[in-house]
């Protein structure tokens, strides 16, 4: 077993969008809207509406970091590559406890609909369960993403038959009064039911285990949000305009209940089926979810490093797993309305701390911050979330407040004496500080993991060419320069590289300009020569001139900032053309000057052509 072996691509879209969907929608329907209508009434339909919106602005901003960064742990992760271990170690362990206690929670409420079916005390249901989503995520992601989707689907079809049935049993008169504390009393039950959409986020613990993560995460996540503000507004809308509110305020099964209004005892039945679907849909998932902080946390030496392991045979971070399985077992006791203003109060942080990410990544200008799916219209969605949740979190109670002060004051502890001695951890708040203060404080590790990312998450393999880009030299030069001039550094540069006298080169390079400018597009130039010997001798420069340079013989009188200048001997022809063929790819990008300007050292100006768009050659 190794530390850091990678897990295994097995998940989908509609693996995806059914780990997303199942984690949402379980107690905050099949529970909550009952003790939510108790806080506001009727319009707690509105809560539901105005957090699934909200929980939009955390999507987008989760959607953008996590196709930047698909590895495991999802918000930790990237938290730590934001903002630094400590604010990220904090984010790991509050995510792994709100994730747990939803698995929890949702094992919790199952008892509630079990004993429709069957009379066994719901500790000990909760246990088996709880043991076997344990061992089925052991054998990995796969086998566990199929079990999710039989649920959901299942669930799905139920919930849509429940709406379309209960449109002709509505009674007006239920929903009035609409509101018992008005606007206060709506947000703050938007507050305690977030947990409904808190799942929303999982998806991003696992996304290290996602086939093509930049298309399936942002559309998986956003086809599971659609739907799941759907369901819970119209289900919510339809419980209240079915069941008397004296029933729906003390009940802790109001969909099931109000499918026995107009549907009888085999709605009721029905109605169950689909609640304890989708109670064990949030269990898997949270389970399958929650385990994967560990395991980052872990590769990180933020968490004990054992803890990391892969199983070898199956790909999956079994200890991170059983770690999880018996701290859920452990807080199936818990009192409900406590653990679900906690884990509400834990997720909105999350989702404050990702819209916070998003900001400092972009404004921090780190080149190999590369991601997939872009929020639109930036920054303005992470201004709204972090305002409309930090509002929300005012509005909730004093007991969830303790639960989460006890929560951070321990995971820093744990930071503190143990992470921060293990962790040395370069990250993106550290580039914005050097940007505005202008004093160098980075070393360039952060790039170099994140260029890592890239190349995992675009499958991008390694070919000749990119081996010649690691090893060129780079010539970044500052001052004002004339072509001779440049002809002859590059010829001093090259020409013990190349086994050749310097002042044939810059020959060979005057008569190659003269013959046909190198300059072969606006900005862009590639003065290239072949040496008529057969010493298997193929080199490049990577040359970056501040102020460009005019190539005389070029049509085009725009200096050149961007040049490749290249030299191979005759035997090397083949490559030599398959190399002039990639730099033309290279060069078809849109934004290649501008990166190019903005590279800061010269493992930046090699960044820009390894991580570039163009074919492989293996």
């Amino acid at each position: 077993m190794e530390k850091d072996k990678n897990l295994k691509k097995e998940l989908g879209l509609i693996h995806v969008f059914s780990i997303a969907f199942g984690a949402m929608v379980s107690s905050g329907i099949f529970l909550l809207p009952g003790l939510a209508f108790d806080r506001t009434g009727p319009s707690a339909v509105i809560s539901y509406f105005i957090v699934g919106v909200l929980a939009l602005t955390g999507m987008v901003s989760v959607a953008e970091l996590i196709t930047a960064m698909p590895k495991a742990g999802g918000d930790y992760f990237y938290v730590t590559r934001g903002m630094g271990p400590a604010v990220g170690s904090i984010a790991g362990m509050l995510a792994w406890f709100a994730l747990s206690l939803k698995g929890a929670f949702a094992l919790v409420g199952m008892s509630a609909f079990t004993v429709l079916f069957f009379d066994i005390p719901f500790q000990v249901t909760g246990l088996v369960l709880c043991g076997f989503f344990t061992l089925i995520n052991f054998f990995g992601a796969k086998k566990a993403g199929r079990f999710q989707v039989v649920f959901v689907m299942s669930l799905l079809l139920i919930m849509v038959y429940y709406i379309f049935a209960g449109t002709n049993h509505i009674s007006p008169g239920n929903y009035t009064p609409f509101t018992f504390e008005g606007t206060r009393g709506v947000f703050f039950t938007a507050g305690f039911v977030f947990t409904s959409y808190g799942g929303l986020l999982q998806i991003s613990g696992i996304a290290e285990e996602v086939r093509n993560p930049g298309r399936n995460i942002p559309l998986g996540m956003i086809l599971s949000l659609l739907a799941a503000i759907s369901a819970y507004t119209l289900m919510v809308f339809i419980a209240v305009g079915t069941l008397p509110g004296d029933e729906l305020r003390v009940s802790l099964t109001p969909i099931v209940d109000s499918a026995g209004t107009f549907l009888g005892r085999p709605g009721v039945m029905l109605i169950g089926v689909a609640a304890i679907l989708a109670f064990l849909s949030t269990a898997n998932a949270g389970i399958m979810s929650a385990s994967r902080y560990l395991l980052a946390m872990g590769r990180d030496g933020l968490a004990p490093s054992f803890i990391a392991k892969v199983n070898e045979r199956f790909r999956t971070p079994h200890i991170a797993i059983i770690i999880t399985g018996l701290f859920i077992s452990g807080v199936l006791f818990i009192k409900l309305d406590v653990l679900v203003e906690a884990t509400s109060l834990v997720m909105i942080a999350g989702n404050i701390l990702s819209c916070i990410c998003v900001i400092v990544m972009r404004e921090s200008n780190v080149q190999n911050y590369r991601p997939i799916f872009k929020t639109p219209f930036y920054p303005l969605p992470q201004i709204i979330g972090i305002i409309g949740f930090s509002y929300i979190v005012l509005e909730m109670g004093k007991e969830a407040y303790l639960i989460i002060l006890l929560l951070i004051v321990a995971s820093f502890i744990t930071y503190w004496f143990y992470g921060r001695k293990q962790s040395s951890q370069e990250y993106a708040l550290l580039h914005l500080i050097e940007r505005v203060t202008s004093k160098s404080i980075v070393s360039g590790t952060l790039e170099s993991e994140l260029k890592h990312v890239i190349r995992e998450r675009d499958s991008l393999s390694i070919d000749r060419f990119d081996k010649l880009v690691h090893n060129s030299v780079v010539i970044d030069i500052e001052e004002e320069i004339e072509i001779d001039e440049l002809f002859r550094k590059i010829s001093d540069t090259m020409a013990p590289r190349v086994k050749s006298d310097s002042d044939t080169l810059y020959e060979m390079f005057q008569e190659r300009e003269k013959y046909c400018s190198a300059a072969i597009i606006p900005g862009l130039a590639i003065p290239h020569i072949v040496l008529d010997k057969d010493d298997h001798l193929f080199d490049m420069a990577i040359i970056r001139v501040r102020k460009g340079v005019v190539f005389p013989c070029s049509k085009s009188k725009v200096p050149v900032k961007v040049i490749f200048a290249i030299i191979g001997s005759i035997d090397e022809r083949t490559f030599h053309l398959q190399t002039l063929a990639n730099i033309a790819q290279v060069a078809q990008s849109r934004d290649l000057f501008k990166k190019w300007d903005a590279a800061k050292n010269e493992q930046g100006l090699k960044d820009i052509i390894l991580l570039s768009d163009r074919i492989r050659h293996r």
